[in-house]
């Protein structure tokens, strides 16, 4: 019996994102750029990281609470030791859609033994086709051909379907837009455009770096026709399209210029146990610390619903100047 929670808006709680950890080896300049998590940035204590135990028995209390989604990020998530255990350990909850988002650096080997301890499904990083483009955009020390073959890797594991994203930057990788559409279409693949983001404080995010999705739905219906699609499920963020000539689907995330705060049923639990309401959150609500002091499942239960069902945050409906400045959670620790 599983209790659906809502917030003051009657938004239920349905979608939890899970950071295994808070490295990455990406330096992008998206979340994680070099000039602040340099070879010398004092990530946590691995102390401090929620055990596989500890992940479980609250992902079973969200459970509880109405959540059908959890997706395991990070950082990078595939970097945490034994990841197919933790997998294991969470497929074992009933009726649970068990997903991770990767950059596929170590995917290729890892697609089989994650497929087997119960992942349903994958979401790839993938900002360019071409290796320089990608290594500006990532700081990555490995080439777009081992993303690719991660991709395909997971598809033969029966990690479908799959989804690959794309943070568009004028700056940088527009110019790629195109090769990245062409290389999905006609598959069974998802490639989605996501707006450039102001996540976190560190990564230097200007509007005028940002696409609009209007802008890229134009540049792609140029050269292949799409049309729109019904969203799947209430509070999907991506804007669904597919080719007219019946070449597969394609996706775009509006989160700068078509906010969806007054849908969004997430909520994001830290590598270290801090419980966030929202991708823009300041303070999160600790978790671990009533956890390892023994708390019971009902205490942590009432924990979470008192934060959901005070939830009030709008962060990307009021952006604007006043807003720029205010302090965030960096990607690495609340996941995306």
């Amino acid at each position: 019996m599983f209790e659906p929670l809502l917030d003051r808006h009657r938004r239920p709680l349905r979608d939890l994102r899970i950071s295994v950890t808070d490295r990455c080896n990406f330096r992008c300049t998206y979340c994680m750029p070099r000039d602040v998590f340099g070879p010398n940035y004092a990530f946590m204590d691995r102390r401090e990281l929620l055990t596989f135990e500890e992940i479980t028995r609250l992902a079973a209390v969200f459970r509880g609470l109405g959540i059908e989604k959890v997706r395991l990020t990070g950082g990078e998530p595939t970097l945490r030791r034994d990841l197919d255990r933790l997998v294991r350990m969470l497929a074992g909850l009933p009726g649970l859609d068990l997903t991770l988002t990767t950059n596929g650096s170590t995917l290729e080997g890892l697609a089989e033994p994650l497929a087997s301890a119960g992942l349903k499904r994958v979401t790839v990083s993938l900002d360019s086709l071409d290796d320089a483009v990608f290594a500006k955009m990532n700081d990555a020390n490995f080439p777009v051909a081992r993303v690719l073959a991660g991709i395909e890797a997971a598809a033969k594991a029966g990690l479908r379907p799959i989804k690959v994203n794309c943070v568009v930057n004028r700056r940088i990788n527009l110019g790629g837009v195109l090769d990245l559409a062409r290389q999905f279409r006609g598959t069974p693949h998802v490639m989605r455009f996501i707006e450039f983001m102001d996540v976190g404080t560190t990564n230097g995010w200007r509007m005028d770096d940002v696409v609009p999705s209007r802008e890229l739905i134009a540049l792609i219906g140029k050269e292949w026709p799409i049309e729109p699609v019904e969203a799947g499920y209430p509070g999907e963020v991506a804007a669904r399209w597919r080719y007219r000539d019946g070449s597969g689907e394609i996706g775009f995330i509006s989160s700068v210029t078509q906010p969806f705060c007054r849908a969004c049923n997430r909520a994001r639990l830290s590598a270290d146990g801090r419980l966030f309401t929202c991708l823009f959150g300041v303070q999160g609500h600790d978790l671990r610390g009533p956890l390892r002091a023994g708390a019971s499942d009902a205490a942590l239960a009432d924990v979470i619903r008192e934060a959901w069902r005070r939830r009030d945050d709008r962060y990307s409906e009021l952006r604007s100047a006043e807003t720029a400045g205010l302090p965030k959670i960096e990607m690495s620790f609340i996941g995306g």
